[in-house]
């Protein structure tokens, strides 16, 4: 059954970005523009996801993520929260209204497209598409393969699913700590510089045939996937 996406925004020209971009990636769309249709279209159907601006007309976006997580059939519907707010506290007030996830604008499309399929898969797996794309780069969690610009990527385990992290968060800089918590588990023992030796490998497989690196190292923070560069 494909998903069905329920998107908050009363700016035009972003709810339309918006709707041609999950649509383009395989979901159903709805759009509403202030945080009464929201809630009428959200009692009519439960989404599977709702993408939800938080400066909204007549019921603000922390209001509308109140009142769903108030109700049993949307309770656990996953929301990512839209905001020109960056402070910390907007971003936890955010969350701990009940969104899964927040996103600062401007942002990048692909991102969040990315983030949505993250939050797909944590919360709602039978939902998930297996196969997640970022740029030129595509992995396949069922084949256990990945392919740059449609070539055949060889990865060890522990550099695929490293990259299958990554991709999951695009953009995102994760520090050595937990790309281990997350990737070798908080249960055993590696030192933190082994991350650096599988991001090595990482990126000498990726990178083959001189195409741009997309793993961006962040001095004293970590690693992240950039975007722009895959």
């Amino acid at each position: 059954m494909t998903p069905y996406v329920l998107v908050v925004e009363d700016e035009d020209a972003l709810a339309t970005l918006l709707h041609y971009n999950l649509d383009k990636e395989g979901y159903q769309v709805a759009v509403a523009a202030d945080g009464e249709e929201a809630l009428t279209l959200a009692s009519e159907r439960a989404p599977d996801l709702v993408i939800l601006d938080w400066m909204l007309p007549k019921v603000s976006g922390i209001e509308v993520c109140r009142r769903l997580r108030g109700r049993t059939d949307t309770r656990n519907v996953p929301i990512i929260m839209l905001t020109a707010r960056g402070e910390e506290s907007d971003r936890i007030r955010g969350l701990d209204t009940g969104a899964d996830d927040y996103v600062v604008k401007p942002f990048s499309m692909v991102e969040l497209t990315a983030r949505v399929r993250a939050v797909m898969r944590r919360i709602r797996p039978a939902l998930a598409d297996d196969r997640i794309t970022v740029g030129d780069i595509i992995i396949d969690r069922v084949a256990h393969r990945v392919k740059r610009q449609g070539k055949e990527v060889h990865l060890g385990p522990t550099e695929f699913r490293l990259l299958d992290y990554l991709m999951q968060h695009p953009g995102r800089v994760f520090s050595r700590e937990q790309l281990l918590d997350a990737v070798w588990g908080s249960d055993v023992y590696v030192e933190a510089r082994t991350v650096d030796v599988h991001i090595g490998r990482l990126r000498k497989a990726l990178n083959g045939s001189a195409e741009a690196d997309p793993i961006r190292t962040v001095r004293s923070a970590g690693y992240s996937l950039d975007v722009e560069a895959a």
